[in-house]
């Protein structure tokens, strides 16, 4: 059994003050993609707003990514699952951030699809590694944790894609 520190009431599997360190900076940049994320989806698709936001959220995703191959380097293997899930997070954030700046054709429903499943991953990797520890959340199995970000955020990119002006298909 290793040794933990309690952070707000989740434990985290080192006393080391460096891995500490780079998990608050990780969480705290995964709380600005959190927060981006929603304000990029509700704000209108041609707006500075919109823009702006998920510009924010490709950043924080991306430094998020940084923490996340620190953090899995200093606790290999036991954080392979959230690399895994960091690294699609990742590629599908560029990707989507990619097919917005081409703009060629029916890029619109490609960027809807990489960026929504992008911050379905997000919450996944949230889940995944927290969901134990948390109120409620704690009565569910392991698998739930990765499963249930999608059954919300899939059926919610569908409907984008079918019925906002910009993804759907003529």
């Amino acid at each position: 059994m290793e040794e933990q520190t309690d952070l707000l009431g989740i434990p985290i599997p080192s006393t080391d003050k460096i891995f500490i360190a780079f998990v608050i900076v990780h969480i705290l940049i995964s709380l600005v993609a959190v927060v981006t994320g929603v304000l990029a989806m509700f704000a209108e698709k041609t707006s500075v707003r919109h823009r702006r936001n998920g510009s924010i959220y490709f950043w924080s995703i991306s430094f998020s990514f940084v923490t996340v191959l620190i953090l899995s380097m200093m606790r290999w293997p036991h954080n392979i699952h959230l690399l895994t899930i960091g690294t699609f997070t990742f590629c599908l954030t560029y990707l989507g951030r990619t097919m917005a700046k081409s703009k060629r054709n029916d890029w619109t429903r490609l960027h809807t699809i990489c960026m929504g499943l992008s911050y379905v991953l997000l919450l996944t990797g949230f889940y995944v590694d927290n969901g134990k520890n948390l109120p409620f959340w704690s009565m569910f199995p392991e698998w739930f944790f990765y499963l249930f970000p999608s059954l919300v955020g899939i059926p919610v990119i569908l409907k984008v894609l079918t019925s906002h002006p910009l993804t759907r298909h003529r």
